[in-house]
């Protein structure tokens, strides 16, 4: 270890590296940033394709309640493209004000708030379009294996896997 840098033993969720607060922040926000653009853009997509489908031929017929939930999926996938780009314009407003130990818990809470919406998006659109093609007990049907799926990996094995032991490093 160089004996100018501290060792972090609060460092959770990475093993003991030898860096500085400010490389460990350096290197938690550029991690945050590469996840945001793999989900960014998927989320700006679907708003974007929810948003027009009123306009399409057809939506006219769609149940009152398939109506309902669509505009519940378009809320929440509004809200999280709000939450998962709000990190750039934290970033803008903080930009060398010193602030990277803020931006980064910020960035993380929101995006994890940002997830979740994204995730109850993926449902309601699940749900509108087996119930639109198939009929309610489909839209049903499919919402809970979609929502089940969502739970398990998006957050039920995450959690399972902070609460192991971690690996030894080789």
């Amino acid at each position: 270890m160089n004996g100018d840098r501290p060792r972090r033993d609060t460092d959770w969720d990475e093993p003991q590296r030898d860096e500085t607060g400010t490389e460990r922040l350096d290197r938690n926000w550029a991690s945050l940033l590469q996840e945001l653009r793999v989900v960014q853009t998927g989320v700006q997509l679907l708003t974007g394709l929810l948003l027009t489908l009123p306009f399409h031929d057809g939506f006219e017929e769609l149940p009152g309640d398939l109506r309902i939930i669509y505009l519940v999926t378009v809320g929440c996938s509004i809200i999280s493209t709000v939450l998962l780009t709000s990190p750039v314009a934290m970033h803008r407003l903080l930009f060398r004000r010193h602030r990277l130990a803020q931006l980064v818990t910020a960035a993380h809470r929101t995006t994890y708030a940002g997830l979740m919406f994204l995730g109850i998006s993926l449902v309601g659109v699940v749900i509108v379009v087996f119930g639109a093609v198939l009929g309610d007990l489909a839209g049903i049907i499919a919402g809970a294996g979609a929502l089940a799926a969502f739970v398990t990996f998006w957050v039920v094995v995450p959690l399972s896997m902070r609460s192991k032991p971690r690996p030894t490093a080789p």
